[in-house]
């Protein structure tokens, strides 16, 4: 993606990163669009990196997100929550540091589907890491949209710790890791 400047067209939520502090973007700021993955949108304000999620992205004047599920007959079940579209919705999920999904980067360790609740088991790249709450949030917001879905419980674990040999060949190559 180009990086592009533009004005914010109204108040808009954001959190830096990596600390993950809420921030508000007053209306009228320039900010430079320096990445947009998964729907969701990464800026240099003022110096200082902050990640805009696709549901705002109306405020960059661009389109706000709405996931679509491809249809698989194998796996709907009237009424049942197919784990394909879960798997879907989670490969929505960007890191905002790294231009990888969260799955391809291997941060998803397992996912159960009992009834209509979705339970997800996640790690971070590195414990410390200041958008793991932000990470976590975006994991629940776009697993809920999937259809059938009431309720998405995360766990974030650090056992086993991520390394990078949990990256799919994909995003290996991607970052330039061999």
């Amino acid at each position: 993606m180009e990086r592009r400047l533009v004005a914010v067209n109204r108040d808009c939520p954001a959190r830096l990163v990596p600390a993950g502090t809420r921030v508000t973007i007053p209306k009228n700021t320039f900010v430079t669009i320096t990445q947009d993955l998964g729907g969701t949108y990464t800026v240099n304000l003022g110096g200082n990196l902050a990640r805009i999620d696709g549901t705002d992205a109306d405020a960059l004047g661009e389109e706000p997100i709405e996931l679509f599920f491809a249809e698989d007959s194998d796996t709907d079940v009237k009424g049942a929550v197919n784990p394909n579209h879960v798997w879907q919705a989670l490969a929505t999920v960007y890191d905002p540091e790294i231009p990888v999904n969260l799955v391809d980067l291997g941060l998803i360790y397992g996912c159960r589907i009992v009834d209509s609740v979705v339970q997800i088991t996640m790690t971070l790249t590195a414990p410390g890491c200041g958008m793991g709450p932000v990470l976590v949030e975006d994991v629940r917001y776009r697993v809920g949209k999937v259809p059938g879905v009431s309720d998405v419980q995360v766990n974030l674990v650090f056992d086993p710790p991520w390394s990078r040999d949990m990256m799919s060949e994909s995003a290996q190559l991607e970052l330039g890791i061999f």
